[in-house]
C-alpha cells in the first residue's frame, strides 16, 4: 500500500515538473521562432460556413457584431465557462451576415494583439483548432474587403496557430481532439494550397487516427455510439471541403465514411432511437439527417448484430442488447459496465432502458453512471461486471470482460438473443448468461438470467434491474407477484416467480450533463445453486 502511494506521488510530481518545463518552453523565444515560420501565400479556397451546420448549435436569433460589447469580451477569466467559447470563435457562426466586416476584423485584431504569442489558456489545442476553422469558414466577415496589412496578419496567424497544432497533436492522447485538430490542419492546406507542410501532414495523421480508431469490422474500438457519429460528422466535413475546393477526395476518407455511415444507419436511421449504451445520451439526430439529405448522403445497414450490439425489430417492437466485450483500456474513458443490458422500444416509446451517461466533471456521478447498477442487467454482491481505475480526472477500465458466447434467432413469430460474459468469473467463479425470447403475436418477452458457477463458491446475493424513463408509472399488485407498467396509453405487466420483486428509486442520466430521478424494477435473491435460473416475463396487457 505504501509502495503504491509512493509511486503515485512520484508520478504526480514528475507530471507536475514536466508540465512546468513544457509551459516554460512554450513561452520562450525559441518556441515563438519555431511556430512563426510561415509562408507568403494567398487565401484561395474559401469554405462555405454551412458545411459546419452538423457541428454547430446555431441559434435561431442572429446577432449583429455591432451590438456586442467588446470592451469586456476578453476580460473573462480563464476559469469562466464562457472563456473557451469566446476564444474558439465558433460564436462567429451565429453572427448576422449584415454584421460589420470592419468590426469583425477589429475583434480578430484585438485577439491577435492580446494573444500573438503562445498563451496556455487561449492556445489550448481544441480551442485553437476550432478558432482556425471558424476564422477560415467565416471569411465573408473575417477576411473579405480587408486591407493588405490585415490580410498579412490574418494569414500569418492562421499558419502560426497551425504550426502549434502540428507540434501539439503528436502529444495529444485525446482522439476526439485529434480529429478536430487534424481537420483544421487539412483545411489550412486546402485554403492556402500548401500541400507538403499542411495537407499531406494532415492526411497522413488522419490515416493513423483512423487505423487506431476502427476495429476489423470498421466499428469504433471504444464501442461508443456517440463518438461514432461525432467522427462521421468530421469525416463528411473533410470530404465536403475537398469536393468544394475541387481537390480529389482521398480514398481513405471515402472508405471511412462508408463504415461510419453504416453504423449510423444501424443505430439511428433504422430505429430512430437513442440507445443509452456506453457513453451515449439523448441527441436530436434529425438535424444531422436533414444535413445528410441536403448533401446527398444515403447510408444502409441490414445487420442484426454489429459492433458488439444486437438489434432486432419490426414495425412495433425493437429490442437492443449490448452483446460485446469491453474495449481496450486506452479506449475506455466513456465505457460503461452494462454487459448484456438491453432496451425495449414499443411503438416508438422506450419501455425498458438504461440510465445513460454522466460525462460532466463530477467524478462521483461519472463513476456511478459507469456501474452495472445503472443498466438493465445482473449485479452480483453490489459489484459491477468491470472494475474501473481513476486516471487523473477520469475513470478507465482496470479489469474488463469478454463475451464468451452469442446466438441470435430472428424469425417472423419468434426472436431470441442469447449471450454470456465472464465479468464475474475471477471474483465469483461465475458466468452470467442471458436469454431473451420475444413472441410477436402474443407480445410477450420471456427472459432467463443464468448464473453458472464454475467452482463451488459461498452463497452471494444478486440483483437484476430493469430501468425505466422518468415519465413511466409503476404499480405493484396487491399479491406482490407482479408490477404494472404504464407507458403512455400502453399497459405492460412484469412478473418473476420464485424471487423477490420490488420498485426502487434511481438516477437517470439520459439528458447530457443532467440527472433526474427515475424508477426501476429489481429482482433480488441469494445464489446458492451451481446454476441459478432467474426467469422473468414482460407481457403487454
Amino acid at each position: 500500500m505504501l509502495l503504491n502511494e509512493f509511486f503515485k506521488t512520484f508520478y504526480i510530481s514528475i507530471s507536475y515538473i514536466k508540465d512546468k518545463f513544457e509551459n516554460f518552453y512554450k513561452n520562450s523565444t525559441l518556441y515563438e521562432k519555431k511556430i512563426s515560420r510561415t509562408l507568403e501565400v494567398e487565401f484561395n479556397y474559401k469554405p462555405s460556413p454551412y458545411l459546419l451546420s452538423s457541428l454547430i448549435n446555431y441559434q435561431n436569433k442572429k446577432y449583429k457584431i455591432d451590438d456586442l460589447n467588446f470592451n469586456k469580451i476578453w476580460v473573462n477569466k480563464k476559469e469562466s465557462k464562457e472563456f473557451k467559447k469566446l476564444n474558439n470563435f465558433f460564436w462567429f457562426f451565429s453572427l448576422d451576415l449584415k454584421s460589420s466586416k470592419k468590426m469583425t476584423q477589429k475583434v480578430i485584431l484585438d485577439w491577435v494583439t492580446r494573444n500573438n504569442r503562445y498563451r496556455k489558456e487561449s492556445w489550448e489545442f481544441d480551442t485553437t483548432a476550432k478558432r482556425i476553422i471558424s476564422w477560415l469558414s467565416n471569411h465573408h466577415l473575417s477576411y473579405n474587403k480587408s486591407n493588405s496589412e490585415y490580410r498579412s496578419i490574418f494569414d500569418y496567424m492562421i499558419q502560426k496557430q497551425t504550426n502549434h497544432l502540428i507540434i501539439e497533436i503528436k502529444k495529444s492522447k485525446n482522439l476526439d481532439d485529434k480529429i478536430v485538430g487534424c481537420s483544421a490542419i487539412i483545411l489550412v492546406g486546402l485554403c492556402y494550397k500548401i500541400d507538403k507542410r499542411y495537407l499531406s501532414f494532415g492526411l497522413n495523421l488522419l490515416k493513423k487516427i483512423i487505423r487506431n480508431l476502427l476495429d476489423n469490422e470498421g466499428f469504433i474500438k471504444s464501442r461508443n455510439i456517440k463518438q461514432q457519429i461525432f467522427y462521421l460528422k468530421y469525416l463528411i466535413l473533410i470530404k465536403e471541403w475537398f469536393r468544394e475546393s475541387q481537390v480529389e477526395t482521398p480514398e481513405l476518407v471515402e472508405e471511412t465514411i462508408y463504415y461510419f455511415g453504416k453504423a449510423y444507419a444501424y443505430f439511428w436511421q433504422n430505429t430512430q432511437v437513442n440507445f443509452l449504451f456506453n457513453g451515449n445520451n439523448i441527441t436530436n439526430n434529425k438535424t444531422f439527417d436533414n444535413y445528410l439529405k441536403r448533401l446527398g448522403y444515403k447510408f444502409k445497414s441490414d445487420n442484426k448484430d454489429y459492433g458488439g450490439y444486437t438489434i432486432l425489430q419490426n414495425k412495433k417492437i425493437c429490442i437492443a442488447m449490448d452483446t460485446g466485450s469491453s474495449p481496450d483500456v486506452k479506449y475506455s474513458k466513456d465505457y460503461q459496465s452494462g454487459a448484456l443490458s438491453f432496451e425495449i422500444i414499443s411503438n416508438g416509446k422506450k419501455l425498458i432502458g438504461n440510465c445513460g451517461y454522466y460525462k460532466k466533471k463530477d467524478q462521483k456521478l461519472n463513476k456511478l453512471s459507469k456501474s452495472s447498477a445503472t443498466h438493465s442487467t445482473l449485479i452480483i454482491d453490489d459489484n459491477s461486471s468491470c472494475k474501473f481505475l481513476k486516471e487523473r480526472d477520469r475513470w478507465v477500465l482496470k479489469t474488463g470482460l469478454r463475451v464468451t458466447q452469442k446466438k441470435i434467432i430472428f424469425e417472423k413469430d419468434y426472436w431470441r438473443i442469447t449471450a454470456a460474459h465472464d465479468g464475474y468469473l475471477k471474483d465469483y467463479k461465475s458466468i452470467h448468461e442471458r436469454n431473451i425470447e420475444f413472441y410477436p403475436e402474443k407480445m410477450i418477452f420471456v427472459g432467463n438470467d443464468k448464473i453458472i458457477k464454475r467452482k463451488n463458491k459461498n452463497n452471494y446475493k444478486f440483483e437484476i434491474r430493469f430501468h425505466l424513463e422518468p415519465n413511466i408509472k409503476l404499480m405493484k399488485t396487491q399479491d406482490k407477484k407482479s408490477i404494472l407498467i404504464e407507458l403512455d396509453e400502453e399497459g405492460w405487466k412484469f412478473t418473476c416467480d420464485n424471487y423477490d420483486i420490488n420498485i426502487d428509486n434511481g438516477l437517470y442520466f439520459g439528458n447530457k450533463h443532467l440527472y433526474v430521478e427515475n424508477k426501476n424494477i429489481f429482482v433480488s435473491g441469494i445464489s446458492n445453486n451451481s446454476e441459478e435460473n432467474i426467469k422473468w416475463e414482460i407481457k403487454k396487457i
